[in-house]
């Protein structure tokens, strides 16, 4: 049945919890792990899955997204396989903005219904995890559902954060609530196995992953008044259409703000990551760049990922992710940060020139990060010292922005010599 679904994955809004990461780039092409973009990981859980006919929408800041898209995912001639993207577009019938996820889904209908399916896989573009879409859609046929939701064993910490939903013994999904009051909790428990059940999680939250039949959603898709999945079409079909619950228990978090981002992150550099960049079976694919293997010299080497193409002097790293053709100078020592890395590297008449007054790319001499997201292509200068941490309050400037105690700073950048946050 796999080559009977049609992928869809909603590239989402303006992003602006993510940003600065997102002032110049939509959602899904923030880097994550030193080396893919966000929109990688649904990407390759499809192919992975051998879905191989995918959309990808989006609307805001999307150069980035259409050129990494073009530059990596190219499919034999012979084969119907595609990534198409698929941005937001003014027609004679609609003159409007994607207005929510389901608005955004029924402004592309009139693209999907040119190709032959049975199955819609809806999936978000910002959301880190490893799943098996197949063993998803043969429980969605099994139940003979005509919506199945993707759920999540959560705590009852995390559950006001969800939508939260109760299932019937055969998983049929019969109530949801949006992000619950903690006095209503005790009432919206669920069935879930028993390791799920001595972890405290059992809560069942929607994950935003969804199967639609095809001839529902047409008919769902006709109704004007409905603009978002979570909270008007999901709620609305469930009294009304069978609607069953696909429990899933592996790792998954939502990248929606600096701090989940951020720790998402850094917690590739555990010995045993939850998610797994180390797995045969379920690679996840991105740009080819044929970049060199990274030079270091010298340096103290401490739960850190490291990418392609660095060439790195510091004294010491840890507890960090080194992205791609990422600079750090000699004396230097970087702690619980994302390094973003370059996307070019500078000739050396042009570090040269730029040495004495700071501007090289890169991350210069004798200088301390911690708590920090470097984003692409910053000149930060010799003696710097960025130390973030929850006594940083909230700000905003041209060159970085404070959220929760992790100092972002921006693409592009230039701290100068001795520069102090």
């Amino acid at each position: 049945m796999k080559k009977r679904t049609l992928a869809i994955i909603l590239g989402g809004g303006q992003g602006s919890r993510l940003s600065p990461l997102t002032e110049n780039r939509s959602k899904p092409a923030v880097p994550v792990a030193g080396k893919y973009r966000l929109v990688d990981i649904p990407i390759s859980n499809c192919i992975n899955s051998d879905i191989d006919r995918i959309f990808v929408l989006t609307q805001f800041n999307s150069a980035s997204l259409n050129k990494h898209i073009k530059n990596t995912y190219q499919f034999s001639f012979f084969s119907d396989s595609f990534i198409d993207i698929l941005a937001a577009e003014q027609t004679p019938d609609n003159k409007s903005w994607f207005q929510g996820t389901a608005d955004a889904v029924r402004q592309c209908m009139q693209h999907f219904m040119n190709y032959d399916f049975d199955h819609a896989l809806i999936l978000s573009g910002d959301q880190l995890y490893q799943m098996d879409f197949n063993e998803m859609i043969e429980a969605h046929i099994k139940a003979g559902a005509e919506i199945t939701l993707a759920t999540l064993p959560v705590i009852a910490k995390e559950a006001s954060e969800f939508g939260i939903l109760k299932a019937d013994s055969e998983n049929i999904i019969q109530e949801f609530i949006e992000k619950p009051a903690p006095e209503l909790l005790p009432d919206w428990t669920s069935e879930v196995s028993a390791e799920m059940q001595h972890e405290g999680k059992i809560y069942l939250a929607s994950m935003g992953i969804y199967i639609f039949n095809r001839n529902l959603l047409v008919e769902l898709m006709k109704d004007q008044g409905t603009k978002d999945f979570g909270k008007e079409i999901i709620p609305q079909a469930i009294k009304t259409h069978k609607v069953l619950s696909y429990q899933y228990e592996g790792y998954w978090t939502d990248i929606g703000n600096i701090e989940s981002f951020y720790e998402a992150n850094l917690g590739l550099t555990d010995d045993i990551p939850m998610f797994n960049l180390f797995d045969n079976s379920n690679p996840v694919y991105t740009r080819p760049r044929l970049l060199p293997p990274s030079k270091i010299s010298g340096t103290t080497l401490e739960k850190t990922v490291i990418s392609d193409g660095c060439i790195i002097h510091a004294s010491r790293i840890e507890h960090s992710v080194i992205g791609i053709r990422a600079r750090i100078g000699k004396g230097s020592t970087i702690a619980n940060s994302y390094i973003m890395g370059n996307d070019y590297y500078q000739n050396l008449g042009e570090i040269d020139q730029n040495y004495n007054d700071g501007k090289v790319m890169g991350i210069g001499e004798r200088c301390y990060l911690n708590n920090c997201i470097v984003d692409k292509n910053v000149h930060i200068g010799n003696d710097v010292r960025v130390n973030g941490g929850k006594h940083l309050p909230d700000s905003n400037n041209e060159l970085y922005s404070v959220r929760e105690g992790i100092v972002v700073i921006k693409k592009g950048a230039v701290l100068p010599n001795g520069y102090v946050i």
